[in-house]
């Protein structure tokens, strides 16, 4: 590979996965922070709200982040993709632009009165302004994705005369059959994250002794929404995500589940690792046929391997691909797992006072952010070497006129910048959970 191209790739893979630690947490966070607001509408709580008042703070600030970590991205379509962004930004100029005015805007300006309105606004209004936060953040995820998926599965477009991709049908771009899942299964996957974070805090509070009955609140709520989400991500969208690579692209589903050769009753590999040299899995562990039935619902259907294929349609980094996917499935597993174990304490009534599930809740909050850059790892190393799946490769999209040492240059100033911005988030995240849900409050 090209080093100019391979620092560019690293370049925006640092941004990018940067960047995402942050929207991850507010979209899921809206949702509960909505849920918040309608139990205290609908009970009078007052304890829920100061609880939405309390993660709406904390989204803010992660709001914060995500708008200083995504404009710089975001120039990097011109900066150090400018082929791509000259050849498909009749594309996907449309998706990203539709995020700015429809769902940035909504999300931002009521935010604000979210934040410094609930007095103005009433009980009423202050719902319907943690609604609108909810509802702009979760339509900035689906153009983004929107325009994602476009890139995983092209429709709605046309080759101008020029030879670029141009823009033939929004109604398609927007239905992209890919869009769905992908986008459900990202969703929800923020959902995950939000809620082990809630159940974190809710958890230190309660082993702290401190804030005892909000940390009780947030506990219950992580468990309730979290329990479910985690399925979810499973059955049905992330069955669903893992049909449409099979059915389209089944050459990055062998490369995903370290399938070298073809096989009727494929099993399911647990572990393992590839030998790209032997084509071969090493000291694995698998289940028999179990691949073929949750891919076709056959136990003896046939799976193609990477054998099937030549191997200039193979994924690039197979190692990596296989790696991410399965960091995904596994840690994904063992989020369930932790769910389970809470839900079952829930519904007993001794998750508040058991301190192993509580210490389990707590120590489980980075696990989410491991899984879900491990799923978008998998989703982008999986199209490649195409940036635009059929229609662009890779190395075709990179700015000539932009060298590896001026990409390396500014890779370093991001990393260095971004470091701090890392030390000034915790710093106030910190001081927020330190300051708790109400102000002088030390119990419950």
């Amino acid at each position: 590979m090209d080093t100019a191209l391979a620092v560019h790739r690293l370049h925006f893979a640092f941004t990018i996965t940067y960047h995402y630690l942050f929207p991850q947490l507010t979209m899921g966070l809206a949702l509960l922070i909505l849920t918040l607001k309608t139990v205290a509408l609908g009970t009078g709580s007052e304890r829920c709200n100061e609880a939405a008042r309390f993660w709406g703070r904390i989204f803010a600030v992660n709001f914060a982040m995500g708008v200083v970590t995504g404009i710089p991205m975001e120039f990097q379509f011109g900066t150090n993709w400018s082929r791509f962004a000259q050849k498909a930004g009749g594309v996907i100029g449309q998706t990203l632009a539709m995020e700015g005015v429809f769902s940035f805007f909504l999300e931002s300006s009521f935010l604000g009165l979210l934040l410094f309105g609930e007095k103005r606004l009433g009980p009423w209004g202050h719902w319907a302004a943690s609604f609108a936060v909810w509802l702009g953040s979760w339509l900035s995820g689906f153009f983004i994705v929107a325009t994602n998926a476009w890139m995983q599965h092209p429709v709605g477009y046309r080759i101008d005369a020029e030879g670029r991709i141009a823009l033939d049908s929004l109604a398609s771009l927007l239905s992209n059959p890919w869009l769905p899942w992908e986008y459900l299964h990202t969703m929800i996957g923020s959902v995950v994250t939000a809620s082990f974070v809630m159940g974190a805090v809710g958890a230190f509070y309660r082993l702290s002794g401190r804030h005892m009955d909000h940390g009780r609140i947030f506990v219950r709520l992580a468990v309730c929404a979290g329990l479910p989400a985690t399925l979810l991500m499973v059955w049905p969208t992330g069955d669903r995500q893992g049909y449409l690579v099979a059915e389209h692209y089944p050459v990055t589903l062998s490369a995903m589940e370290g399938l070298f050769t073809t096989q009727s009753g494929a099993p399911l590999v647990l572990v393992g690792q590839p030998d790209m040299e032997k084509m071969r899995l090493d000291n694995h562990l698998e289940i028999p046929r179990m691949l073929s039935f949750l891919t076709y619902r056959r136990w003896t259907a046939q799976m193609k391997g990477l054998e099937a294929f030549p191997p200039g349609e193979w994924p690039q980094n197979i190692p990596l691909l296989y790696y991410s996917y399965h960091v995904m499935v596994g840690l994904g597993t063992i989020l369930i797992g932790v769910m389970l174990v809470a839900g079952w304490k829930l519904l007993r009534g001794t998750l508040d006072f058991s301190r192993p599930a509580l210490w389990l809740l707590m120590l489980s909050a980075p696990l989410p952010y491991i899984a879900n850059t491990a799923g978008w790892l998998t989703a982008e190393l999986g199209r490649q070497p195409w940036v635009i799946r059929g229609l662009m490769r890779t190395a075709e999209g990179s700015s000539p006129g932009v060298s590896a040492g001026n990409a390396l240059f500014t890779l370093i100033g991001f990393a260095g910048m971004y470091t701090a911005l890392s030390i000034l988030f915790l710093f106030l995240v910190h001081r927020e959970i330190e300051h708790g849900p109400r102000a002088g409050a030390s119990g419950g």
